[in-house]
């Protein structure tokens, strides 16, 4: 494994993600429901281990459901939020870490539909949980056509 990839990503078994940066699902629940305005039956909730290094980045996307980031370890990690067009237009980026007195969260909430994109904010490896509800399903994520890869 490279040296600019954190230890991490063995250890925890992550994997690339499409929209970038590092994953692995952790958790899904058993029982499934067809919420109102969805195409089938979603897991209750899902989560997953989300890690970015310095220089990498989640692109411009959107969930259906409301998403829940929380910090875990490394250096702060800036959430871009877009709103909810057909474009993202980037209107607050708070930063997620531990020092709250600094005015960064230890959890932050993107709610369903909102345009989101992440990246770190300092030059530590950072990683995170992103916990899905309804659950996570890849028939309700886009990504931003215009957003580089």
């Amino acid at each position: 494994m490279s040296d600019d990839i954190s230890p991490l990503v063995a250890q925890l078994g992550l994997q690339p993600h499409v929209e970038g940066g590092w994953f692995r699902e952790t958790w899904r629940t058993g029982p499934t429901a067809t919420p109102d305005g969805y195409p089938g039956p979603r897991a209750y909730a899902t989560g997953i281990h989300y890690l970015l290094h310095p220089g990498e980045r989640s692109r411009w996307h959107r969930v259906r459901s409301d998403e829940l980031w929380l910090w875990h370890g490394g250096g702060p990690l800036r959430l871009r939020l877009g709103g909810t067009g057909e474009t993202p237009e980037e209107h607050t980026a708070p930063l997620l870490g531990m020092a709250v007195a600094d005015g960064e969260l230890p959890q932050v909430l993107i709610p369903a539909g909102e345009w989101q994109a992440a990246e770190p904010a300092g030059s530590e490896p950072v990683l995170v949980s992103c916990v899905v509800a309804p659950g996570f399903d890849f028939a309700d994520y886009s990504e931003y056509a215009g957003d580089p890869a």
